[in-house]
């Protein structure tokens, strides 16, 4: 196993000869991998998952990474037909906006739209917009606004907006089935949330629209991404390769922001009461250097490095991946898998139709 261990100087890489693999002759590299790999979930919620990803190369944690970024598919508004609309925000921009809305429809009950003249119910999923201010409210006389309480200004900002500003979000957005969607769809179609701002309207502007979505990918446009965030980081080792005690303890303990260490108590028979520093929390260590740092402290003076291994483990990852809310994040890391093996199974059929041979040993 491969470790990348962080200095003062920069990032050195290791390797332990006493965990090196059987050699190439006995089992394939692909074999080894299989054998060693897993996936272990450690917190997962509505908004996000975090996962183990262990026993691969960081070639491998990448591509996963990348896919759940831009191939997982998802569905998003592409095309906007505005009929009507007298208020500020520019067409061009409205249609951006309605574009960048998640919506709650699952790509998997749609077919890929090639071609917008081609437009169907099993590839395509509409939604209208009609919204008109009243006019019946009195505004203020733009000539006289130096009248208006400043008040006025301020309560504009706020959510609820102003009393004579009407607010269209995505709440005002209704879905138009289309042929068979009723039955073939499991729930109706929605935004993802409801108390997103499209745009504002004084008394009597209004929006005319309809808009149409399809299936589509990130790699096209991002608007079509259903993760806010997909990270990983490497797990975190910290050896203390001599014993912390005493004064250097309690030292080691208040140097790290992240209260990665913790103090315990040794009781001997033949002394008396001492303390000890331990490794309480490594998955929470950033990697900050701040235990081993040099500067002047009297319980280390300048030999803290001497006392602190900081480590990475190159095959063990910390992912942590929140969704935009189109998909459950544990539903974007299940695609994303079934993705790379599906691109990792046409390269191997390539391979074999072109007469070649695909060796992983």
């Amino acid at each position: 196993m491969d470790f990348f261990e962080l200095r003062e100087t920069g990032v050195h890489e290791e390797f332990r000869a006493d965990e090196a693999e059987e050699p190439a002759g006995r089992r394939s590299y692909a074999e080894v991998i299989a054998a060693r790999s897993r996936i272990e979930v450690t917190r997962s919620t509505m908004e996000e998952v975090e996962f183990d990803l262990v026993g691969v190369d960081v070639s491998i944690a990448n591509a996963l990474r990348r896919i759940m970024l831009a191939e997982v598919p998802t569905m998003a508004i592409e095309s906007v037909y505005i009929e009507e609309n007298t208020g500020v925000v520019q067409d061009e921009v409205l249609a951006h906006r309605l574009g960048l809305i998640p919506l709650r429809v699952d790509p998997n009950d749609f077919e890929e739209l090639l071609d917008p003249e081609d437009a169907t119910d099993v590839n395509t999923i509409v939604f209208g917009l009609e919204v008109k201010a009243p006019i019946n409210i009195v505004a203020p006389n733009a000539r006289r606004r130096i009248d208006d309480p400043v008040e006025d200004d301020e309560v504009a900002r706020r959510p609820g907006g102003h009393k004579h500003t009407t607010v269209v979000t995505t709440k005002d957005l209704k879905w138009l089935p289309q042929g068979d969607q009723e039955t073939f769809l499991p729930e109706p179609a929605r935004p993802v949330h409801d108390d997103i701002l499209i745009t504002k309207l004084r008394p009597g502007q209004a929006i005319g629209l309809e808009a149409h979505g399809c299936k589509g990918i990130a790699k096209d446009h991002a608007k079509f991404s259903p993760v806010a965030t997909a990270s990983y980081r490497m797990l975190p080792r910290i050896d203390l390769v001599k014993p912390v005690e005493g004064d250097r303890a309690t030292a080691l303990k208040n140097r790290c922001p992240l209260d990665v260490f913790d103090i315990e108590d040794i009781v001997s028979d033949d002394g008396p009461p001492a303390s000890r520093a331990v490794v309480a929390r490594p998955r929470d260590c950033t990697m900050c250097r701040e235990c081993i740092r040099r500067i002047d402290d009297v319980p280390f003076g300048d030999d803290m490095a001497d006392y602190v291994k900081l480590k990475r483990h190159a095959d063990f990852f910390l992912f942590k991946v929140e969704t935009a809310g189109q998909l459950a994040p544990l539903r974007i890391v299940h695609d994303a898998i079934a993705i790379l093996k599906a691109k990792c199974d046409k390269w191997r059929t390539e391979l074999e139709l072109s007469g070649g041979s695909l060796s992983l040993d």
